[in-house]
């Protein structure tokens, strides 16, 4: 796609692109005063300014973007599924959080690096891109940077979203500042999106039809987490015959009920382990003191992933140790389905033989969570009897292999969406060359 073809800069376009010119004292203070706070690496912080700790390979080069945690797991897959169809291929994967750094660094290809995602003001926006220079620039986001976006435009970088996902509420929030957006999203030659609705709501938002395409979530072609062999072979011989079930990425109110589950299957006379996995690992500390109040034998799991004999609940405080616990575990509750948060990603747990268990707060993988459904390959619990029901049910080990059959799907869809970004990165190369 050419400028010609874009729409235009309007007035609040042109006064970001103005503030984005003369932040960079205020953004450099906001970031050191995060360092100071805990709130960002201090040895990779410079990162944000634009300023690249390791160095370009040289050849073709793609950039991937994502913020949340799940989004960011989902790209070496992508990445992966590209550089098969074009070997020699390099990818740039950016985040913009540390826990999001920390769960992927133990999952990067050959071939991948990772850097953080620099500040939206002008000064960085130009040392990132000068530096890395890009043959195409891959948004897995549903926030996007208007100056980020502008300026790799300007130089003739392709743009791209992938796994796109707009539901009502950010509709209406986007509609408010719609010529913007309209300018924003008028830059991308290519979106790929979860759903019709999301669909609909970016035709309304002034992008072409012959630009869009519904993919559904490509966090269903991710591979599996990385495994820890040898500290799942050290913790499999602790554990013994003891069966251990996981509440992973969760919240209070997931937190509250596995308790409650785990505690009536200990008045049974059952000896199982719970491993809690809050979402976030800052939790830690007051999730081992709440069990410890309620009356379990708890240990708070050491870096490492080092237990020195399981307890009755394991708390862990670390972010991107996940693929080890679920290739222990034998069934997953789901976090953000009991708490209302819209649930997290059932495919993890999918790929790694681990039943699924969720709650009813599911909007954020409605349609995943039905495709699941409809193979038999999860289960809804609404109460702790419930849970604790499903968790002795024989039954469940059936649904371990559908499930994986289920995540398998995505693999496919996977590689319809890497052959299209390749084919935008080409057409850029031919016109380069």
């Amino acid at each position: 796609m050419t400028s010609a073809d874009a729409p235009g800069r309007g007035a609040l376009l042109r006064l970001w692109l103005g503030l984005s010119g003369i932040v960079a004292p205020v953004a450099r203070w906001h970031l050191q005063q995060r360092v100071a706070w805990g709130k960002e690496d201090p040895l990779r912080v410079r990162e944000k300014m634009g300023e690249p700790t390791l160095p370009r390979p040289s050849g073709p080069l793609v950039w991937l973007h994502a913020v949340g945690v799940g989004e960011v797991l989902a790209l070496p897959a992508l990445a992966l599924a590209m550089q098969a169809r074009r070997p020699g291929l390099h990818v740039l994967i950016t985040s913009s959080s540390r826990s999001s750094a920390a769960a992927l660094g133990p999952n990067l290809p050959a071939g991948v690096v990772h850097q953080f995602l620099p500040l939206d003001a002008a000064p960085f926006i130009r040392r990132f891109l000068d530096h890395w220079q890009p043959d195409l620039s891959v948004w897995a986001e549903r926030d996007i940077w208007p100056a980020l976006i502008e300026e790799s435009f300007r130089r003739g970088i392709p743009l791209a979203i992938v796994n796109g996902r707009m539901n009502a509420a950010s509709f209406r929030a986007k509609a408010r500042a719609g010529a913007l957006y309209r300018q924003l999203y008028g830059r991308f030659a290519y979106i790929g999106v979860q759903n019709p609705e999301t669909r609909a709501h970016f035709l309304k938002l002034g992008v072409p039809a012959a630009r869009l395409a519904v993919t559904g979530t490509l966090k269903a072609g991710a591979a599996p987490l990385a495994d820890q062999p040898e500290a799942r072979a050290r913790i499999g011989a602790q554990l013994g015959d003891r069966p251990l079930w996981i509440a992973a990425s969760s919240h209070p109110a997931d937190e509250d009920m596995a308790l409650a589950a785990q505690r009536l299957l200990l008045d049974q006379g059952k000896a199982p382990v719970l491993v809690i996995a809050p979402r976030d690992p800052g939790r830690a500390d007051a999730i081992v003191a709440q069990a410890t109040t309620a009356g379990f034998h708890v240990e708070r799991i050491a870096p490492g992933n080092i237990v020195e004999q399981p307890a009755d609940v394991l708390v862990l405080g670390e972010i991107g140790q996940l693929g080890l616990w679920y290739r222990l575990a034998r069934a997953a509750l789901v976090g953000g389905s009991v708490a209302p948060v819209g649930g997290h990603n059932p495919y993890e747990p999918a790929r790694l033989d681990c039943a699924i268990l969720h709650g009813p707060h599911i909007a954020n993988f409605a349609e995943d969570y039905a495709a699941f459904h409809a193979a038999d390959a999860a289960r809804l619990v609404t109460d702790p009897p419930g849970l604790a029901a499903a968790l002795c049910d024989p039954a469940l080990a059936a649904m371990r292999p559908r499930a994986a059959e289920v995540a398998s799907r995505g693999q496919a869809a996977l590689g319809r969406e890497a052959e299209k970004l390749l084919s935008l990165m080409a057409a850029r190369l031919n016109r380069r060359d």
